[in-house]
């Protein structure tokens, strides 16, 4: 099973945040503490990922509430792995990803999102930037990268469009 990246932790508790803003400036909501624990407890043990299954139940339930609101597949309808190649050219996917996609976790389905992401080779993210945006539902969503480190916060902008 796949693993959560600490930054879907942050998109999920951002868009509950937005969702369900504190009435008082102070009270959360119970799926931003719910995310809020986790997120502390990866934090204070210097993790970046989280297992899915280990998730507490009410976490979970409000990561996958987040996860709904993130575009399913990364395609763009320009396929080239259905002309051979190992790597689809328009999505980033691989061959086995692109073939296996409806029956993957939502993990493993944003493990692939964050890693073709993060590697911004594939025309969705440069050629054809503006298909992927057409239609693609806004979420609200906050990463940190590390400071002074340019080329990851050039990725995290890429990863935060991609989510939008």
């Amino acid at each position: 099973m796949a693993a959560l990246h600490i930054t879907d932790i942050e998109s999920a508790i951002n868009w509950w945040r937005e969702r369900s803003p504190s009435p008082d400036g102070i009270t959360a909501c119970s799926e931003v503490r719910a995310l809020g624990t986790v997120y502390a407890l990866m934090v204070y043990y210097h993790e970046t990922e989280c297992e899915e299954e280990t998730m507490p139940e009410k976490a979970r339930a409000a990561w996958l509430a987040w996860y709904e609101s993130t575009p399913d597949a990364p395609c763009i309808a320009i396929c080239s792995t259905s002309q051979g190649d190992d790597i689809c050219k328009g999505c980033g996917r691989s061959f086995d990803e692109v073939q296996h996609w409806p029956v993957m976790t939502p993990a493993e389905k944003r493990a692939t999102w964050r890693r073709i992401t993060m590697e911004a080779t594939a025309w969705r993210f440069n050629k054809y930037a503006e298909r992927a945006r057409e239609g693609a539902p806004v979420s609200a969503s906050t990463n940190a990268t590390p400071a002074g480190d340019s080329g990851a916060a050039a990725r995290e902008s890429t990863l935060q469009e991609a989510v939008r």
